[in-house]
């Protein structure tokens, strides 16, 4: 599939016990900054389970256009020749980055203390996400940011040839603007400092440790505070990259709502930063265990064990959703199965996504016979109880990977088959969700087959 060419009508439909075992790509957050880093590295950099979707593999596009030698050995097996901390060479052409808003705010956050200047562009998705975020912070350190009105793609940046350091207190809870601040304070000198009253996802934190970094991390109360020692010398590393617990969301949750289902998820990340999802279908009472837990790459990780369940809406803490921000929209799903009401507040972050996904989930869940409640921050979800949603309905994707497997999962217990307008965007974060989906038993279909 390609999320840059021709749309892909699909239809999911209700099929028969889910069994047997889900390979989930590799993580796609730590991919990309598996990349990234090696990049800024000195020396060969080897990478083992790597996502080898469309978004990491404009990361890995990228990283070559900046001069480091990216190479593919085999499936999921990557090298990276880095050029150091401010090593970065001038773009000959402009980055496309594809769908991606992590790689291209984490690759500006790169190149923002080098004193070259590249241009940024993406889909059409990509294009309509505020970039404002990570351009405000980059010019604290002397980078300049030309783009279009609302501060978006195509951006140019003029690299700072003195960059300063920084103290940036981050006025969102967001991974991508916190790791795109440390990746420009790896250039600068002295101690770069970011603020978050609200944890994010810390993979960037333990991977730039795990390269050489120092870094460190305070709880004050002011709230999280991360303080970078700038100009480090970034030592390649091998890197394992562990399961994606997002990509795993879709089969985890495909399993417990239809009857029968049996699935083991191995080997997925159980970073405390990114497994909300998981704890919050425990307490709408799934039968998930978490066997073989141990530590792979730096990253807590375990095998799940999935069994189909009778589940109960549920009030979904506020301050969980930094830890499950991208899993939402399956998390919608899920509550669509439920008997009673699930509210979902403190989404509000989910309107600058790839789409704005609660407004994609409430019209394809009313399409599909679904009552749903939402404002600007808040996404209520009426359950129809175990087999009771009806079906029957075409969801809109608008360029969005997670809304088009979410409306696939559903189908899969619908009364009624369900369709997406396009699936091919899923090929930028688990192109072999069809497969994968199919092996266990699952009925997707495409338009043009």
């Amino acid at each position: 599939m390609s999320g840059h060419g021709t749309p892909i009508k699909m239809t999911s439909r209700a099929c028969g016990p889910l069994k047997g075992t889900a390979e989930v790509p590799g993580d796609k957050s730590i991919s990309h900054r598996a990349l990234i880093l090696g990049a800024l590295s000195v020396g060969e950099t080897k990478i083992t389970g790597l996502l080898e979707g469309e978004d990491v593999l404009d990361t890995a596009k990228a990283m070559r256009a900046f001069g480091a030698e990216v190479t593919q050995h085999g499936p999921g097996s990557w090298s990276v020749h880095g050029v150091g901390v401010g090593g970065f060479a001038e773009p000959e052409d402009v980055i496309d980055c594809g769908n991606s808003g992590t790689g291209v705010r984490l690759i500006m956050g790169a190149m923002a203390t080098s004193p070259i200047v590249a241009t940024f562009t993406g889909d059409g998705s990509l294009r309509k996400r505020p970039m404002g975020r990570v351009t405000d912070p980059i010019r604290l350190f002397g980078a300049q940011a030309f783009g279009r009105h609302g501060g978006r793609l195509p951006m140019t940046i003029l690299g700072a040839p003195s960059p300063a350091p920084v103290r940036y207190a981050t006025p969102m809870a967001s991974a991508q603007v916190k790791s795109a601040v440390l990746l420009a304070g790896l250039n600068a000198p002295g101690q770069t400092v970011v603020i978050e009253k609200t944890p994010t996802r810390d993979h960037t934190e333990r991977m730039l440790r795990g390269f050489g970094a120092e870094i460190t991390t305070e709880v004050t109360e002011q709230g999280h505070v991360i303080t970078l020692q700038g100009q480090p010398e970034l030592k390649a590393q091998e890197v394992a990259v562990p399961r994606d617990p997002s990509s795993a969301a879709f089969p985890v949750c495909a399993a417990l709502i239809v009857p029968g289902s049996e699935i083991v998820v191995p080997g997925v990340s159980q970073n405390p930063t990114r497994n909300g999802i998981f704890i919050t279908l425990r307490e709408m009472g799934a039968d998930l265990t978490f066997e073989n837990e141990r530590e792979e790459g730096g990253e807590p990780v375990a095998d799940l064990r999935v069994r189909y369940s009778k589940l109960h809406g549920i009030d979904v803490p506020a301050e969980r959703a930094s830890a499950q921000i991208d899993e939402y929209p399956v998390l919608s799903v899920v509550a669509a199965f439920a008997e009673g009401v699930t509210r979902m507040p403190g989404v509000h972050e989910l309107r600058v996504k790839e789409s704005d996904r609660i407004d994609a989930m409430a019209r394809g869940l009313e399409a599909n016979g679904i009552k749903i409640e939402e404002d600007e921050d808040t996404l209520i979800v009426h359950g129809c109880g175990p087999e009771g949603v009806p079906g029957g309905g075409t969801a809109v994707t608008h360029l969005d990977h997670r809304i088009a497997m979410s409306f696939m999962v559903l189908g899969m217990a619908a009364q009624q088959p369900v369709s997406v307008d396009d699936g091919s965007p899923i090929a930028t974060s688990f192109p072999i969700f069809e497969d994968l989906m199919a092996g266990l038993g699952a009925e997707i279909v495409r338009a043009d087959r």
